[in-house]
């Protein structure tokens, strides 16, 4: 993959990657997005495989995250202001440097927090993506132990005390010592688990740790709005949507409900999958690639029958 770097609105730097695939003849192009904390490096394996498919590959890293710009002195805090933010930045990308250049159909490839991004974009942004395939996508946040709506109502409390920029309650700095696969929520497969690692090990900047209170309140409120009354239902791109059945990170039942809203999308449930179905065990990964090609297919106009009817 060719890295490079473009400005931001708000004049920070986002890095962003180009892989394309060697075949003179391509399917189309790719637009792979990672969720919170993630980073190009991670879906190397997934970024061959696309290629492997005919397919050319942009992926981007998410401002606050990865080697773009972080927006406060201590990096490994997970922090943003609000998600329009993200929107503006792929918004960028998509028009300035994949449109002018990318093979068609031109499809989204999003995981969890990139996957709701996504959503927001082909709302905003109608009839620029062909199809988009979203993983695990964070529609709502599974809440551990306390009620969803006291963590709304205690991370709105600190932004508006200007404590925004503080850790959430439980959320600490990227620790080397703790990658421990052993009850993570993640995945099930010990070497794809330690991907992410033995990247951060490689470039200790790509290293991020929890969120704070303002990317909390960032979130909720985007949430809101993605499950607001008439929004999904504006949404006309065809849209796969896999979901992680043992997923203990976002809500699998809010993924269903937002499937059903929208004129043209499908759901599937990968049933022994954590929520990283990209990092899972080979079984759980071809159940994804078989839902991925059907779906390219019938952008294609291969398929006999299409899968949205």
């Amino acid at each position: 993959m060719v890295f490079n770097y473009f400005t931001s609105s708000n004049n920070v730097s986002i890095r962003f990657g180009i892989s394309a695939c060697a075949e003179k003849r391509k399917k189309g192009s790719v637009i792979l997005l990672g969720g919170r904390k993630e980073f190009m490096e991670k879906y190397e394996e997934t970024i061959n495989e696309l290629k492997q498919r005919q397919l050319d590959v942009y992926s981007m890293d998410w401002k606050g995250q990865g080697l773009s710009t972080r927006l406060l002195s201590n990096r490994h805090k997970g922090h943003i202001n609000n998600f329009s933010e993200y929107l503006e930045d792929l918004n960028y990308f998509i028009n300035n440097i994949v449109k002018p250049v990318a093979v068609s159909p031109l499809i989204v490839l999003a995981h969890s927090m990139g996957g709701h991004i996504v959503l927001r974009y082909l709302h905003d942004y109608q009839g620029i993506i062909d199809g988009a395939v979203l993983t695990s996508p964070m529609i709502d946040i599974n809440v551990s132990y306390v009620p969803g709506w006291l963590v709304r109502s205690i991370s709105r409390l600190a932004v508006n005390n200007g404590l925004g920029h503080l850790y959430s309650i439980g959320s600490k700095g990227y620790l080397a010592s703790k990658k421990n696969f052993e009850g993570n929520r993640l995945t099930s497969d010990p070497v794809r688990f330690m991907d992410e690692h033995r990247a951060i090990e490689s470039n200790p900047d790509l290293a991020l740790g929890g969120v704070t209170y303002g990317w909390l309140a960032a979130a909720f409120d985007s949430i809101g709005i993605l499950l607001s009354r008439g929004y999904a239902e504006k949404i006309s791109s065809p849209v796969l949507i896999i979901s992680a059945g043992r997923d203990r990170i976002v809500s699998e039942a809010a993924q269903k409900a937002i499937c059903s809203r929208m004129l043209t999308c499908r759901f599937v449930t990968i049933s022994g999958s954590y929520h990283e179905i990209l990092k899972e065990r080979d079984d759980v990964r071809n159940a994804f690639w078989k839902e991925f090609d059907a779906f390219v297919n019938d952008l294609l106009g291969v398929n006999q029958f299409s899968l949205f009817k």
